[in-house]
């Protein structure tokens, strides 16, 4: 019997004598294919996420993505600005919407979203200064293949346009009391005039006929005939005062006397700092040149500081009204020596809606308007005050080139 040889054969050679090298090749082959394949996938992934990146922070709302817990998931730059740590990732939407009550499903635009239903709302926040902000929300539901919901909520901010709404209300609401107070005026007007005309008549009876003053029973009449028509007169040019303040403003620039418009105005405001007790200082320049502007814009103006003064002081107290020219500039001041403003307040006092005073005593309004109303004139308004000592406001506008 023969001898029996064996052959020892490598793994290579194996593989090549049983084909599996070929096999291998078309496997590596396939997955390398599969590779690029999800290469190229996700690179149009990225490039995708890269585009919807870009749309997402380029909205210029705040957008917020909470998933089905009320978490926060994704958020664009905007919501950073607004709203850095109630929106931050993973932050419980309570933080934003409700932070008193951890359940509010009725309330918060998130948790009705997250139901399947889509919700409007507004709120309000005060920042550390102090200044309101409002804001609108939109939230809707989307839909998730395993019925889980996740929201996304847009929230814009909408102070510029509540803040221009309730300014043209209180102007509506101004004008309305303006044409009632006019009315008023011209049916005072006429029995007013009527009185005067007839004091006068009987002044002149008494020159006309010296027997009359003659008759003691007729000695104080001509006096207090006097002071029916100087009291008549007076009535009157306050009501003149106030139809000219009533008038609506038509926008036409026209040459105005800062002086006769601040006359306009105390006398509007005399009889409420005789009842307080407080003085009016008058100081103002003979031959002030006049200025180039609206003259029922200016008049709101000084309306407003001087009864800014007035408010300000808590019993007997100043108010000193000066008019002088300076550099070509119509210099107007309002001074009083009442609480003053703080230093902290100083920046904001030009803000709408910011106020110190209590409920019911004015919505902020006056210094912002008083501030838009100058600058279009090309003026300018500045403030000094010192808290418990006093303020004063002065105005500079352009004089007219004669």
């Amino acid at each position: 019997m023969g001898e029996i040889r064996r052959t020892l054969i490598d793994e290579p050679s194996l593989e090549r004598l049983l084909g599996l090298e070929s096999s291998k090749i078309g496997f590596y082959s396939e997955v390398k294919q599969k590779i690029q394949e999800l290469e190229a996938a996700n690179l149009g992934l990225r490039i995708k996420t890269g585009e919807l990146q870009a749309v997402f922070d380029a909205i210029s709302d705040s957008v917020v993505i909470y998933d089905h817990h009320g978490c926060v998931q994704h958020r664009n730059h905007v919501s950073l600005k607004q709203f850095p740590a109630e929106t931050t990732v993973g932050r419980h939407c309570r933080s934003l919407f409700h932070l008193d009550n951890e359940h509010a499903d009725d309330e918060c635009p998130v948790e009705k979203a997250l139901s399947g239903k889509s919700m409007q709302m507004s709120f309000t926040t005060t920042t550390s200064g102090g200044e309101s902000r409002y804001y609108d929300v939109t939230a809707t539901p989307i839909e998730d293949p395993n019925d889980r919901n996740r929201a996304l909520v847009f929230i814009r901010d909408v102070t510029e346009k509540r803040v221009n709404e309730l300014q043209l209300l209180q102007a509506e609401k101004l004008s309305s009391i303006g044409l009632l107070a006019a009315g008023v005026a011209h049916e005072i007007n006429n029995p007013l005039t009527s009185v005067a005309g007839y004091a006068e008549a009987l002044v002149r009876r008494f020159r006309e006929e010296p027997g009359l003053a003659d008759d003691h029973r007729l000695r104080d009449f001509k006096k207090y005939l006097e002071v029916i028509i100087r009291e008549s007169y007076r009535c009157k040019g306050i009501i003149d005062s106030l139809l000219s303040f009533s008038r609506k403003s038509e926008g036409t620039v026209g040459s105005v006397d800062i002086n006769q418009i601040l006359q306009e105005v105390i006398e509007l405001v005399r009889h409420k700092a005789r009842n307080e007790n407080i003085e009016i200082l008058v100081s103002l320049q003979v031959d002030l040149p006049l200025i180039s502007g609206d003259p029922s814009g200016l008049r709101q103006v000084f309306m407003n500081l001087t009864m800014n003064a007035l408010q300000a002081i808590d019993g007997p107290g100043q108010v000193e009204i000066a008019t002088m020219i300076h550099d070509g500039s119509v210099i107007a001041s309002i001074s009083d020596n009442g609480c003053g403003i703080p230093i902290s307040l100083m920046d904001q006092i030009w803000d709408p809606f910011f106020t110190t005073k209590g409920v019911g005593q004015g919505l902020g309004l006056g210094l912002a308007v008083t501030y838009n109303i100058i600058k279009k004139h090309g003026g300018e308004i500045s403030v000094e005050s010192k808290q418990n000592k006093g303020t004063k406001f002065t105005v500079r506008l352009p004089a007219c080139l004669v």
